[in-house]
């Protein structure tokens, strides 16, 4: 199997060391895979991570082929750019490791859509340091999607992509993403939630083997109680289930968003197709963010990551989990796997 490609993330943020403590603690799960970013910034979350032990080697390879050589216990880390000569301070926003991070996403997202890695696991991404080295993209999904339609020569338009979060009891697919709350009101149309629910039955019934229940959580309380308290699900919402009904999807709702979750949670349904982006997240979240995986739907390549940001405020410190980034690894691996 081709190469699985780990993204450095900020590195200002956790995302070294916690991809240092994955190769650490699970040395089997993490053969075929290399870190794609700076080498002194993967080197110095390697020295946070073993604490007082002695860190793992780090090994710098220059084709995603050589990871497969690299010895367990060992980092391959590929690096796309030239190399820091002073490494981004930690727990701090910057301009120089956001463009550190967003190079390390650009190029593994190019070479994933090239078919020379498997899938992308991307560490996170701290969106004011984005901003701030002038990536006119607020985060992963929707630079990942303008690389998918560079490369497919589209414009972005024509390659919707959705985000979904996802446990082991729970899976959310989002019609918006990072928008404001008003914007995201306004994206509530009948062609938007037409593609989420489009984007999320074909990534579940490729990932199933068969259609997934989806359940479509309403925008207003209640689901808008008739029409009392809104109108979009009886003007938008209701009318975009309809048509994909008539395309063969097995949907449910809308229902009440305080209940809609706990009944997929119970396993009445596979997925709930939620509004924007908090309506959608919190409940995961809840659930625990050392179980959640993002996937990106949609794309023509496969890409998780960990359910969690940058934690600037634990940068540095060695105290950063990395069951999420695992949980992320393994998720990508069964979704790369034909």
């Amino acid at each position: 199997m081709k190469p699985i490609a780990i993204t450095l993330g900020d590195p200002a943020g956790i995302g070294p060391e916690i991809i240092a403590k994955a190769f650490a603690q699970e040395a089997d799960l993490m053969r075929g895979t290399f870190v794609v970013g700076d080498v002194g910034c993967v080197r110095r979350g390697a020295r946070i991570a073993a604490g007082n032990r002695p860190p793992l080697a780090v090994a710098q390879i220059e084709t995603s082929a050589e990871a497969v050589d690299v010895p367990p216990q060992c980092i391959p880390v590929l690096q796309p750019a030239a190399p820091e000569r002073e490494l981004p301070p930690l727990g701090e926003v910057s301009a120089e490791a956001g463009r550190l991070a967003a190079d390390a996403v650009m190029w593994a997202a190019r070479a994933a859509l090239r078919g020379e890695v498997a899938a992308l696991v991307t560490a996170p991404l701290h969106k004011e340091a984005l901003s701030a080295a002038g990536v006119p993209f607020p985060g992963h999904t929707e630079l990942l999607q303008a690389e998918a339609a560079l490369h497919a020569g589209v414009p972005v338009e024509q390659m919707p992509v959705r985000m979904m979060l996802a446990n082991d009891e729970l899976r959310t697919v989002l019609v918006s993403i990072h928008v404001s709350l008003r914007q995201a009101l306004e994206a509530v149309t009948r062609q938007q939630v037409l593609e989420t629910l489009r984007i999320t039955d074909r990534a579940l019934t490729a990932a199933l083997g068969r259609r997934p229940r989806i359940a479509v959580a309403g925008l207003n309380p209640h689901a808008g109680e008739g029409g009392l308290f809104g109108r979009e699900e009886l003007d938008v919402i209701i009318p975009a289930m309809q048509d994909a009904s008539r395309e063969g999807l097995d949907l449910h709702g809308p229902f009440a968003p305080d209940t809609v979750f706990m009944r997929a949670r119970r396993g009445e349904f596979e997925v709930v197709v939620a509004m924007y982006h908090d309506q959608g997240l919190i409940p995961v979240k809840y659930l625990g963010v050392e179980k959640g995986v993002n996937v990106t739907l949609g794309l023509p390549l496969v890409r998780t990551s960990p359910d969690h940001g940058t934690a600037f405020d634990i940068a540095g410190t060695g105290r950063a989990d990395p069951a999420s980034l695992l949980e992320a690894l393994r998720m990508a691996r069964r979704l790369a796997t034909p």
